[in-house]
């Protein structure tokens, strides 16, 4: 099945221990985008301005990625610059320029009516209710959010949240967003907003799928996922937006059958993948040259992280 993201298309300026890099492409729809593509067809919405050039396009098409979903404009592309030269699990923003971005309205190609699956990441609200009640032909739909909308925008983030199957979010954003200290407590009044299953993300430690009670099958019960040990993390940018073109790629490639528990559970773990390597290499350097026997490998080490004889 097809997967449409809609997102942002950014260049990174960013410094950690292992080295300093300029301007390299970078932003969540582009991340989610190369991630996905190992599963599925996948196509993008965004905006870039007169800076994005043919050469950055193809780092996209190279992976098969339909790009006639990003729309050029006037000005410069959105910018971001961070450090994470005091702790890899949390960055420092040194800028944000939001550019051409500011004024990001989703104008959906008629070729995308056809899409099964859609993908709402990082993006005000409002535009991702608009994108979802526009692709009413979809079959599952997966969105991200952040700590700016959770208290900047309360309320088009609840409606929002009432046409989102899948929420994917770290930690920190579900108890903010619940309003509970608690993660299992908080999980559950997050899937009483709308969702009918919750992926928190919790970084090196892994991620946890909580289930809202009769969604996807019978039960409840929260799954677990760890984290593979990275020997060295260059970079950690982007790598929840990779965990979620994973989950929702494997998701995706599946088929048009029903999405069961066991199927999520394991899309978490080709989540997981997906992180794993794009943490390897600045920018997306490592997502465009992988081989999909190298993600099976590396999947396999997973299942044998968690699997007792």
């Amino acid at each position: 099945m097809s997967i449409l993201v809609v997102g942002s298309v950014a260049f990174d300026t960013i410094a950690t221990p292992s080295g300093q890099v300029k301007d390299i492409l970078g932003g969540a729809a582009t991340y989610f985008a190369l991630a996905a593509s190992y599963f599925t067809e996948v196509r993008v919405v965004a905006v870039v301005g007169e800076d994005f050039t043919p050469e950055h396009e193809a780092v996209l098409k190279n992976r098969g990625v339909d790009t006639r979903g990003i729309e050029r404009t006037q000005g410069k592309t959105f910018r971001w610059g961070g450090q994470y030269l005091d702790n890899l699990n949390d960055a420092k923003t040194d800028f944000t320029e939001l550019n051409v971005f500011e004024k990001f309205q989703p104008r959906i190609p008629k070729e995308y009516s056809d899409t099964q699956i859609l993908f709402l990441a990082n993006i005000h609200p409002t535009l991702q209710a608009a994108v979802r009640l526009e692709m009413d032909g979809v079959r599952l739909t997966g969105g991200d959010t952040m700590n700016f909308w959770i208290k900047g925008t309360p309320r088009e983030l609840a409606e929002t949240l009432k046409l989102v199957n899948v929420l994917l979010i770290n930690d920190t954003e579900t108890k903010m967003l619940a309003g509970e200290k608690n993660l299992p407590r908080a999980a559950r009044k997050v899937l009483a907003m709308g969702p009918s299953a919750l992926v928190v993300k919790h970084g090196e430690y892994g991620a946890t799928i909580f289930f809202r009670e009769g969604a996807f099958g019978i039960g409840s019960h929260p799954f677990r996922a760890p984290a593979l040990p990275i020997e060295e993390v260059k970079d950690p940018t982007g790598a929840g937006d990779s965990f979620a073109g994973g989950f929702m790629g494997y998701l995706a490639s599946q088929g048009e059958g029903d999405i069961s528990r066991e199927v999520l559970k394991r899309a978490l773990f080709y989540g997981g993948v997906m992180g794993s390597f794009a943490v390897e290499r600045f920018g997306t350097e490592r997502l465009q040259n992988l081989t999909r026997g190298e993600i099976d490998a590396r999947f396999q080490v997973f299942r044998e992280l968690t699997h007792l004889e």
